[in-house]
């Protein structure tokens, strides 16, 4: 391919299950946390694609990190792993704007688009004005989603919204993206099962929790008629390949923090963890954490270290992996080995993570096939 070629938009036929040095089944986030340069993101995915990461993940945040601005981006920069949004929130976009800004993605990406979805602002949503997101909403958005994408109008009231004959005009040419649910309690991986292409599990669950979180997801998909293979499952793995010690606390350690003290969200981790609840209670009346109602929007992460030392090492040594590349990479394994169709890779930069790709490689030398998400986003809402 020429530069040419790149510059009109125009990628090659390579497909990332025709390359060994490509990863289907090993994926890396950008620009993780808090985002002052935006613009890192797309050194990030250059970095990431030679590592041989087979897709990058974008997480919003409602500031300077909006997911369809970076995944635009994204998708102009890389040439074969997919680009997908891990996630965007329920009720922050019309339904009309999602089904825009994920058909133009995966048009413009040659098909490489994944739409994650959740509901993770849920603890904002009265400072922002949205109503509450909920599972009833997201399961009815993703069969709007799906219908507009095939030219339907939509003429119906549900909780994703009332409409009027809503439709797409042009739809998109490479088929309907993928569209995955983040989620972690049972109703969510009951949802995803049911109705969404691929879930994507969230970070600091163990090995035995996704294992379990696997056969609820295909368990949920048989019962619906569906072929629980299909279903894709993501599993999110905070790591610190031979990071530094420092950096290895704000790339694991702090970024526990911020999710443990989140109340509701610590509580299910430990439930599908089996780990000791009161832990959550003296996380919480650390000095850096009291009164600062949800932490990492907050304070800084570095101002949140001195609190995990509150976590028990137990919690990150069964949740998350600090140690050699050589050492994350069989750690990722293991995820795998319960039921995973994908380890996402979240902490280490895709630079910081590139030896961690390449023992993943060693260690798995051909990864058993991961079955490739539907095509045309292929789930039906159930």
């Amino acid at each position: 391919m020429t530069s040419a070629d790149h510059n009109n938009g125009v990628h090659d036929d390579l497909s990332v299950h025709d390359d060994l040095s490509v990863h289907d089944d090993l994926s890396v986030y950008v620009l993780p946390g808090r985002a002052s340069d935006p613009a890192r993101a797309l050194r990030e995915a250059r970095d990431a694609e030679r590592a041989g990461f087979g897709a990058v993940y974008v997480s919003e945040r409602l500031d300077l990190k909006e997911a369809g601005v970076v995944c635009g981006a994204l998708a102009a920069t890389t040439d074969r792993c997919r680009v997908g949004t891990a996630v965007i929130h329920q009720g922050t976009r019309h339904p009309l704007t999602i089904a825009a800004l994920a058909a133009t993605a995966h048009t413009l990406s040659g098909g490489r688009f994944v739409l994650g979805l959740g509901r993770g602002l849920g603890a904002l949503a009265p400072s922002l004005g949205v109503p509450p997101p909920t599972l009833r909403g997201l399961e009815h958005l993703v069969g709007v989603l799906r219908r507009l994408w095939t030219g339907e109008a939509i003429r119906e009231e549900g909780t994703a919204g009332s409409f009027r004959g809503m439709r797409f005009s042009d739809l998109p040419p490479d088929g309907a993206p993928p569209v995955v649910l983040g989620t972690i309690g049972p109703r969510g991986l009951d949802l995803a099962g049911r109705a969404f292409d691929g879930v994507i599990l969230h970070p600091f669950l163990t090995v035995d929790a996704v294992a379990a979180s696997v056969a609820a997801v295909r368990g949920a998909a048989e019962r619906a008629g569906r072929d629980p293979a299909s279903v894709r499952v993501i599993t999110t793995f905070v790591a610190a390949p031979d990071l530094p010690p420092d950096r290895a606390d704000l790339a694991v350690r702090a970024r526990a923090v911020s999710y443990f003290q989140v109340r509701g969200l610590g509580e299910l981790l430990v439930e599908r963890n089996g780990w000791d609840p009161a832990v959550l209670d003296r996380l919480r009346a650390h000095p850096t954490l009291t009164g600062r109602g949800i932490a990492d929007t907050a304070v800084t992460r570095d101002r949140l270290v001195d609190s995990a030392e509150l976590i028990p090492a137990e919690w990150f040594d069964t949740g998350a992996a600090i140690g050699s590349s050589a050492a994350c990479a069989r750690r990722a394994a293991a995820y795998r080995a319960a039921g995973a169709d994908e380890v996402l890779v979240h902490g280490a930069s895709p630079a910081e993570a590139a030896a961690m790709a390449a023992a993943w490689g060693a260690l798995r030398s051909r990864p058993d096939a991961a079955p490739a998400f539907a095509a045309a986003g292929g789930a039906a809402a159930g």
